[in-house]
């Protein structure tokens, strides 16, 4: 395997884990403040849906950005209702938010469109375009900065760079910020920040808030920049593989990119390669394409040391009189 292969799999890694990285962030958000949220994967799809609907009528990938952000902050916040304000199971709450997304998409883009349930392709500035950063080209040939900096960093959207912008941002908000303190602390000890006479349910919906923005942008990504439209259930499971990305990261944000890149590699091999030969056994492309998902199962299962979630996490609050 020559240095120009590896080069092209980091590449994809960095594309192909940008969703992952938006839903891992958001989950990290939601469940630092004690909220599970399995919605992850819903969101991400009916944000994936009207991202790509308005900026194909608009043709402004912008617009459809915006229209993600909306739509997915507005399942956030059903979700907010069920789970905080009427203190509903977090989980069963999660899953109904997957099951409307899911349907809900199918049965609005057919109506919308007639196309089987997808929007018609972007094209032109219904799309984000790739990006090239400074000096790239003049550093492309230089060796090991040429080929991170100039190849594999180099031509992605906007949103993949604001995505690894995020990594540090969500890191000084939660351990730097007093807002950061307290979110955490509700997810910890709610009836501590009750005593303190801030609102735990406030900072809870902020919390969820900051999810449903992540998740938008996230699937926003997904319709507009990574594909070049939406189609059925094209989220496929990666909203839950983000989830698994948060346990396996122990809810921290550095730990977070770590294993969203990890999943992106094995889904950038599966690309690459549909059918591995070892040597010894050639492994087939069904294999290769479940190796996430296999991933998935494997740290779900407790195979990569204990995790320990929030305290208070998928707890209702009910607050003392």
């Amino acid at each position: 395997m020559d240095i120009a292969t590896f080069v092209q799999i980091f590449e994809s890694t960095l594309r192909l884990a940008t969703p992952l990285l938006f839903a891992c962030l958001a989950g990290l958000f939601s469940e630092r403040a004690g909220i599970f949220d399995i919605g992850l994967e819903g969101k991400l799809l009916v944000a994936a849906f009207f991202s790509a609907s308005i900026a194909y009528v608009t043709g402004s990938a912008w617009l459809g950005l915006a229209a993600g952000i909306g739509a997915s902050v507005l399942f956030s916040l059903i979700h907010g209702v069920a789970s905080i304000t009427f203190r509903g199971n977090q989980l069963i709450s999660g899953v109904a938010i997957n099951f409307l997304a899911a349907g809900m998409t199918v049965v609005v883009a057919q109506s919308w469109f007639q196309q089987g349930g997808r929007t018609p392709p972007l094209v032109g500035d219904a799309r984000f375009d790739r990006l090239s950063l400074p000096f790239a080209n003049a550093l492309h040939d230089v060796p090991v900065v040429g080929q991170i900096y100039g190849q594999i960093l180099n031509q992605h959207s906007i949103l993949v760079y604001f995505g690894l912008f995020c990594v540090p941002l969500t890191w000084w908000v939660l351990y730097r910020t007093r807002f950061g303190l307290r979110l955490r602390a509700v997810g910890e000890n709610p009836a501590a920040v009750d005593t303190a006479g801030i609102s735990v349910v406030r900072l809870r919906y902020a919390a969820i808030v900051i999810a449903g923005v992540l998740c938008g942008i996230g699937g926003a990504y997904l319709s507009t920049a990574l594909a070049a439209g939406f189609v059925k259930d094209m989220s496929a499971g990666r909203g839950y593989i983000a989830l698994a990305a948060l346990i396996f990261a122990k809810w921290r944000p550095w730990h977070a990119l770590g294993a969203v890149l990890l999943f992106g590699m094995l889904e950038a091999i599966a690309n690459r390669w549909p059918n591995l030969d070892l040597g010894i056994i050639t492994l087939p492309n069904q294999f290769m394409t479940a190796l996430p998902y296999i991933l998935t199962v494997v740290i779900l299962a407790g195979f990569v040391g204990k995790a320990i979630p929030p305290r208070a996490g998928g707890e209702p609050y009910v607050k003392e009189r």
